[in-house]
């Protein structure tokens, strides 16, 4: 199961860093990646992840959530 994140407020290469850091640490993500360009991050999960854990996950680490949708 992949979901893709539409992600506001990341401006450079560190600020993608921390997004695909914070991601990669939820236990049910099996690979986070992080188009800075694309302002979105697409999480490849071994099993379901609620939408509101991965919004609150982006969020804590300064950046806001605009949608985010099965793929």
């Amino acid at each position: 199961m992949k979901k893709k994140i539409k992600i506001e407020g990341m401006s450079c290469g560190h600020c993608s860093g921390r997004v695909t850091k914070a991601l990669n640490e939820l236990e049910e993500v099996v690979e986070a990646t992080v188009d800075l360009q694309d302002k979105s991050a697409v999480v490849e999960l071994s099993s379901d992840v609620s939408h509101q854990l991965l919004k609150e996950t982006v969020e804590d680490v300064g950046y806001d959530v605009v949608s985010i949708e099965e793929i």
